[in-house]
């Protein structure tokens, strides 16, 4: 094993640089997304389109595919980072918030639902001084 890790030492940095960052990425981007989460944004039944009806057909499925895309990769990058240094789960619950999926709203309302999960999102937006998510 000692060998690999000689034979590999820019390989070994490398991940380390990328783990580092997406460690920080994340830091950044948890809060600042929560915190601009609409007040009311889990309490409908159904979740409606966030783009704006004026948009072109043509680039919403664009942006269908680019945010679903991206999605995938964040979360193959998670799945890497479990056995690699870095935030896997964190990764990946970020890629799964992205991609689109049958059920997803569903189970975004059960997660936000979660006592813990719930006190620290309005702990970030209480911070953020935004109003605190409804949750039913």
């Amino acid at each position: 094993m000692l060998e690999f890790f000689q034979e590999n030492e820019n390989l070994i940095l490398i991940l380390g640089i990328v783990s580092a960052i997406s460690f920080l990425g994340t830091l950044a981007f948890i809060p600042w997304f929560i915190i601009r989460i609409p007040a009311n944004y889990f309490s409908a039944s159904r979740r409606g389109s966030l783009l704006p009806d004026e948009i072109p057909p043509s680039l919403k499925v664009l942006a269908f595919l680019v945010k679903n895309i991206v999605g995938v990769i964040i979360v193959l990058l998670g799945i890497a980072m479990l056995v690699l240094p870095g935030q896997g789960l964190l990764m990946i619950l970020i890629g799964l918030a992205l991609v689109e999926f049958p059920g997803k709203y569903k189970l975004e309302r059960w997660l936000i639902s979660r006592e813990p999960v719930s006190k620290s999102a309005n702990w970030l937006r209480e911070k953020g001084n935004k109003e605190p998510l409804v949750i039913e």
